[in-house]
Formats: C-alpha cells, sequence, structure tokens
C-alpha cells in the first residue's frame, strides 16, 4: 500500500495534494532509528522503480509541441508534473547505488524534459497552473524548488553529459526569478514560497534584486498564532510547505530567526495526531480538510531541526516517520544529496505524547489524547466533534435542523465549564411587514428592489443549539439541547469511516450508506478496534434536512428528534 502511494504522489509538485489513506500503527513508542546510509539506499531503491515508470509517462513525439512534457491526470502537459519529473530523474542519475546511475538513457529525457520548461515558461518568465492560476508568480515559484534542486545535484555531479541540460535549467531559473522579484500572490502561504524559491536562486546565480524581495515579504511577518499554527490551518499540505519554505531561506539567507515558527509548528503539530497516525485536518481553511494523511509531508522539517536543535521529541518523529513511512518519505532523497548534513546522527528520543488535553484557542479548538483514543472539538465548524480508537474513527459529528433553511449547527464559540467543552449556536427566524408607504424604495414592483433587511419585522422566532462535551474514564458524553422554537425536525449525524462494519442500525431507504439508530446502542469495527455510541432515537426519519450540508462522504447514523430535543450520547 505504501509503496503505491510513494509511486502516485513522486512526480507532483508539493502545491498539489493527493487524496490518500494510510493504515499506521498506532504504537509511537515502539520504534528505533534506522541508519541514515541504509535509509538512503531504500529511497533509491523506491525512485529506480518509480523511475521505469515515469520515463513511459514523457512526450516522446519531437513534433509535439508539448515534446518533452508530463501530463496531469487530465491529459494536459504541466510543469508542475514536469519540474517533479525532472527533480526524479537527476536523483537516480547522480545516486551511485542507483542503477540509473550515470545512465546515458536518462539523457535524453533530462534534455527534452528542460526544453519542455523553457517551452511551457511565458517570455516574463511565468508559468501557467492550468487548473487554475495564469501567469502564475506562486505556481512558478514552487516550480522552482525541484527545477533546483535538480540543478544543484547535476551541478554537484559535474557530468559533462548534463552541461547543456544545467544551461537550459539556469535559463529557466534566472528568467524565474525576474518574476518572483516583482510578481505577485494570492494566499499567506505564497509569501513564503517565493521567498523559498529567491533564495534557492541567489544562492546559485547572486542578484541583488533577490535577497531585497525576500526582505519585503518577510517584513509583513509570518502569519503564525501562540499556539505555533499558521494563518492556512493546512496541517496536510500549506504547514508542511510553509515550514520547509521558512527552513530554506534560513539556511542559504543566514535568517536563523525563521526557524522560531517553524519550531513552534512543529511542536504544536505533534499533538495533532489522531490515534492511527493520521494528521488532524477538521480545522483547515483549505482544500485539505477533512482529508487524510499521515505525517510524511513534515519530515524533512522535523529530520533538520531535530538535528538543528538537537530535539528529542523531533528526533522521536523522525525515526517513526523513517521506521513506519519509509515509502512516503522517499521522496526526501534529493534533500540528503544536496545537504549531507542531513545524514548526521539524531539526538537520542524521547517519548512522542500521546497523553493529553490541549487547547488550541488560536484556532477553536481542543485535542484530547488517551493512548490509542483521540478527540478533537471544534468550534466555527460544521463537524464539531471526531473521536479515534485503534483504527476505528468516527471522523466527525455535526447537527442540524429545520429551522428555516439555516439550522446547520456551528458552535459560535468554544468555552469551557469546569469539566465540560461548550458549544453554542444562536438563530433568529423572522417574518417580513410591508414597507411604509413613505419608505417604499421602489414603486416598479421588483422584489430584488426592495431590501429585505429594511422590511420591518413579527413574529421572530428564536432558536437555541447547545452542545456540552465531557471526558469520561472510557471515552466522552455528549448533552445535545436544541430549545426555543417548538416541532422543529433535527437530525444528528455521525459519520464514520467508509469500510468499517456498523452493527445495531437500521438502513434509511433511499440514501446509499445511511442508517437510524432508533433506540439502544450500535458499533462500529475496524479489525481490532471499536467504537460503541448510543443511545439512539429516532422520532422521525428525514435524515437530509432542508438547509442541511449534503451528506458526508461516509457511513452516516443519524439520531432524529422534534424541538424541543434533548438528547445523551455516550461514544467510547
Amino acid at each position: 500500500m505504501k509503496r503505491r502511494l510513494f509511486l502516485q504522489r513522486m512526480g507532483s509538485t508539493a502545491c498539489v495534494l493527493p487524496l490518500w489513506a494510510n493504515s499506521l500503527s498506532s504504537n509511537f513508542l515502539s520504534f528505533s532509528p534506522t541508519d541514515a546510509d541504509e535509509l538512503l539506499k531504500k529511497f533509491v531503491k523506491n525512485y529506480d522503480e518509480y523511475i521505469s515508470r515515469i520515463l513511459k509517462m514523457q512526450e516522446n513525439d519531437q513534433g509535439h509541441l508539448w515534446s518533452g512534457g508530463i501530463k496531469n491526470e487530465y491529459g494536459i502537459h504541466t510543469p508542475q508534473h514536469t519540474a517533479g519529473f525532472f527533480q526524479t530523474l537527476s536523483c537516480g542519475y547522480v545516486s551511485e547505488s542507483s542503477k540509473y546511475y550515470h545512465d546515458k538513457s536518462l539523457i535524453q529525457s533530462l534534455i527534452h524534459a528542460s526544453e519542455y520548461m523553457l517551452k511551457a515558461q511565458h517570455p516574463d518568465g511565468t508559468i501557467d497552473l492550468h487548473t487554475t492560476n495564469f501567469h502564475s508568480t506562486p505556481d512558478t515559484a514552487f516550480t522552482v524548488e525541484p527545477v533546483s534542486l535538480g540543478y544543484t545535484l547535476l551541478k554537484q555531479d559535474a557530468s559533462e553529459a548534463t552541461e547543456a541540460i544545467r544551461e537550459n535549467l539556469k535559463t529557466y531559473l534566472q528568467r524565474a526569478g525576474k518574476a518572483l522579484s516583482i510578481g505577485g500572490i494570492h494566499t499567506p502561504n505564497h509569501r513564503w514560497v517565493v521567498c523559498m524559491a529567491l533564495a534557492r536562486i541567489h544562492h546559485l546565480f547572486p542578484d541583488p534584486a533577490y535577497p531585497k524581495r525576500v526582505d519585503e515579504w518577510l517584513k509583513e511577518k509570518i502569519d503564525i498564532d501562540e499556539d505555533g499554527q499558521y494563518n492556512e490551518q493546512s496541517t496536510l499540505i500549506y504547514s508542511p510547505i510553509v515550514n520547509k519554505s521558512l527552513i530554506t531561506v534560513a539556511r542559504l539567507m543566514d535568517k536563523p530567526e525563521l526557524l522560531e515558527p517553524v519550531r513552534k509548528n512543529l511542536e504544536m503539530t505533534l499533538y495533532y495526531l489522531h490515534a492511527n497516525g493520521e494528521v488532524v485536518s477538521e480545522g483547515s481553511g483549505r482544500q485539505d480538510k477533512y482529508q487524510r494523511g499521515t505525517m510524511e509531508r513534515y519530515y524533512y522539517s522535523y529530520r533538520y531541526m531535530a538535528l538543528h536543535d538537537q530535539n528529542s521529541q523531533f528526533a522521536a518523529m523522525v525515526s517513526y516517520l523513517e521506521e513506519n513511512e519509509t515509502d512516503a518519505i522517499s521522496n526526501a532523497l534529493a534533500y540528503f544529496l544536496e545537504d549531507p548534513e542531513l545524514k548526521k546522527s539524531l539526538p537520542a528520543s524521547s517519548a512522542l505524547p500521546t497523553d493529553y488535553l490541549k487547547v488550541f484557542h488560536g484556532s477553536d479548538l481542543v485535542r484530547i489524547r488517551r493512548a490509542e483514543r483521540d478527540a478533537t472539538l471544534l468550534a466555527k465548524n460544521p463537524i464539531f466533534f471526531t473521536f479515534f480508537k485503534g483504527k476505528a474513527a468516527l471522523e466527525g459529528i455535526r447537527l442540524a435542523s429545520a429551522f428555516f433553511g439555516k439550522g446547520q449547527f456551528e458552535g459560535e464559540s468554544l468555552e469551557r465549564e469546569g469539566n465540560e467543552f461548550v458549544l453554542r449556536q444562536w438563530l433568529e427566524g423572522p417574518y417580513y411587514q410591508p414597507f411604509a408607504e413613505d419608505q417604499l424604495p421602489t414603486t416598479d414592483g421588483d422584489w430584488e428592489k426592495m431590501p429585505k433587511d429594511e422590511r420591518p419585522q413579527s413574529e421572530v422566532q428564536k432558536f437555541l443549539s447547545e452542545i456540552r462535551i465531557r471526558e469520561t474514564s472510557t471515552g466522552f458524553q455528549l448533552d445535545i439541547s436544541v430549545t426555543g422554537t417548538d416541532r422543529v425536525p433535527v437530525a444528528l449525524e455521525m459519520a464514520f469511516r467508509k469500510g468499517s462494519k456498523l452493527s445495531g442500525v437500521q438502513k434509511v431507504e433511499d440514501t446509499e450508506d445511511a442508517y437510524l439508530l432508533e433506540e439502544g446502542y450500535a458499533t462500529l469495527k475496524e479489525g481490532d478496534s471499536a467504537i460503541r455510541f448510543g443511545p439512539g432515537k429516532a422520532e422521525h426519519s428525514w435524515t437530509q434536512l432542508r438547509g442541511a450540508l449534503p451528506k458526508l462522504e461516509a457511513q452516516c447514523v443519524y439520531i432524529t428528534g422534534i424541538t424541543p430535543f434533548e438528547h445523551q450520547i455516550e461514544i467510547s
């Protein structure tokens, strides 16, 4: 499984998120450090297997407009995929243990890939991200890292056979540098990716415009809160990208102060692990929200900072990944080849945190871990609770009501009251009166020209949803109260990971993977792990309420009622 995931990922740049799911051991303490030389041999072996496959993916028709390029999943040749292809082949070409070491058969592929990159580059130095961005400075920056890594490895290797390739890459990078020194961005992380790209180009081809532009972006300060969370809260994609970017700028431009936000984020992320080894992504503000993934994207940053700080917990995470995720972290090979310092021996490892309650105020999120079980509590999010127990996963609970088409629950804040965490949402549902004659905004009868919020209101309905969550000796108890306007249908949705076995529930007709828990307790089993939940309640069978979000892509179990609705659920 993991080898297949590695093969899927290689060749894509870091700005693309593949969807994947790993099944990992939840025992974070049973590992031993892996010797760096032996580790790199495993990396190279994985690269050899992948190179043999991706060589067939290159456009070899010399008459084709995009000769030398690599297609994306939509059949479009892209500089992003081709840049990753180039880095991968360069690693094989310079690695002495690779079967492709100084293999002449790679030279033509590398030449054609470098020629494609020049063709794909606009005269202004930018490239396109065909799914959304054109003449894009940030997407150019994302390609600079694999291209500059490939260039660096070939330059270090110093084979005469790659001189023409290196000249093409030099042209690409210098053109890109001009674009990056003046171009704009879209998102917070783009600033630091642009800085990383400029640092890499400046390191290879110094130009005073590059550090000047880096300093202009850095004057805005790093977007990190007191908890160690970056603005986008993107734990699967952009947090590891930001960490790597800041390390690169710190390393190549002598700015050690940039390591402090990296340090804070890595410390925080130790507490963003589900019991099965997956990363908490529920709070993300980007496309990785609710996606699954492991810590492998953080590997380089944890290893670099473990060595830099002699940090025992960071070393423990590195050792865990090297022991359990060798295939997934194989794309770190280029960094080891570029910087042999990474091969140094790690400091002695200490235990990773597996027993804690941590409140992250900046993210309105609470993490609770007790060995094999863990939970996430979230405000300002339709999913307000998740629970993992070994391999069994309750990936989210949501609450909705049919209250004027706006009853999807999102806690306005997450308050701690004694031993409970409390989420509340207040709603109002007014009716509207005619405009007074002297206040009519229009006389032509056009409804759209009569602002509803300026009309007098009457018969205002009020609605309070409150959820109290407290930890028990075996799991959690949730007290759910929905009051105010009476006779409003309510549905609680519990989304369990597909593929697991549910028992004690009743199928909802005409809806795939939807079940009612009418009474008593139900169980979800995955391997030797099980989650027990209940008791049930089913006052109606309407699960897809008007105004509620669409059903989650999961096995969803519903508890339903009519207001006033009071119900207590135990999860263990």
